[in-house]
């Protein structure tokens, strides 16, 4: 079978794959929300959902540094990347003996096409057809409550890294899914992940500041450098987990909405 990946490599597939190691947390866990339980033998030590397979599954590394030896012990014959979340060097690497399925997701519309296309390559169509099907229908449901509790937008800065920090820009989604949550992202002048100061910040305005507990792991001892804003840790993967993790990210944020207006001073 011959798929077109998201860098638009066309790869062979055994179809339906029998044997697959992903190397992408959210896609991990997307595979076992399509039932592929069974067919999936290596994960990455950052793959912490669902829960038990950090113990029943063979970690293969993390994703910015894959051991090439052991998924290639893993005989599989499809392996699921991300062109930002993994380098380069160990997608080509791999791909050179192995069918490496490389996603890029810059939108909520790229992560639909994404599960969509995974469902066709495993065989899991209908249920990965059902699953965005139900996404989008949670967004709608959403937005309409949203705009009731939340009519005006919040100004976020939203940061993912600490020293240098960094925070998100309008071609990526975790900037759409802002959007869709009723923020407005400071940063949308930018793009990627631009790096900032706490001066710079302070002269965009925003009415919070969320600090993210991925990639880097912000916890509250943080926000005391944040003294003279609204600060507040939020959750990283309903914004930034891309694949089924999106059927919960927007009860959250109505959970986060609410957190915000009961602490606004």
């Amino acid at each position: 079978m011959q798929v077109k990946d998201q860098v638009f490599q066309t790869i062979e597939i055994n179809f339906p794959p029998k044997r697959i190691v992903s190397l992408v947390p959210s896609q991990t866990e997307l595979l076992y929300d399509l039932g592929l339980e069974n067919q999936v033998v290596g994960i990455t030590k950052f793959c912490v959902r669902p829960p038990h397979w950090i113990k029943e599954k063979l970690k293969v590394g993390g994703t910015k540094n894959v051991s090439i030896q052991k998924v290639i012990d893993l005989n599989p014959d499809l392996v699921l990347a991300n062109k930002e979340e993994n380098n380069k060097e160990d997608i080509d690497r791999l791909s050179q003996t192995i069918p490496v399925w490389t996603s890029q997701v810059s939108n909520v519309q790229d992560a639909f096409y994404m599960i969509d296309q995974i469902g066709m390559i495993c065989d899991r169509q209908l249920e990965a057809t059902a699953m965005t099907q139900k996404i989008q229908h949670e967004i709608r449901h959403f937005v309409q409550f949203r705009k009731s509790i939340l009519p005006t937008p919040l100004k976020i800065c939203y940061l993912i890294w600490k020293a240098p920090w960094m925070s998100v820009g309008k071609d990526t989604f975790i900037h759409e899914m802002l959007e869709l949550a009723g923020f407005e992202n400071i940063f949308s002048d930018k793009i990627r992940y631009p790096t900032t100061s706490l001066d710079e910040i302070r002269q965009r305005g925003p009415d919070w500041i969320f600090l993210s507990s991925e990639p880097y792991p912000f916890n509250e001892k943080h926000k005391d450098l944040f003294k003279d804003f609204n600060s507040i840790i939020v959750d990283g993967e309903p914004f930034s987990w891309y694949g089924s993790r999106m059927l919960y990210s927007f009860k959250y944020f109505c959970r986060l909405i609410d957190q915000i207006q009961t602490t606004t001073p």
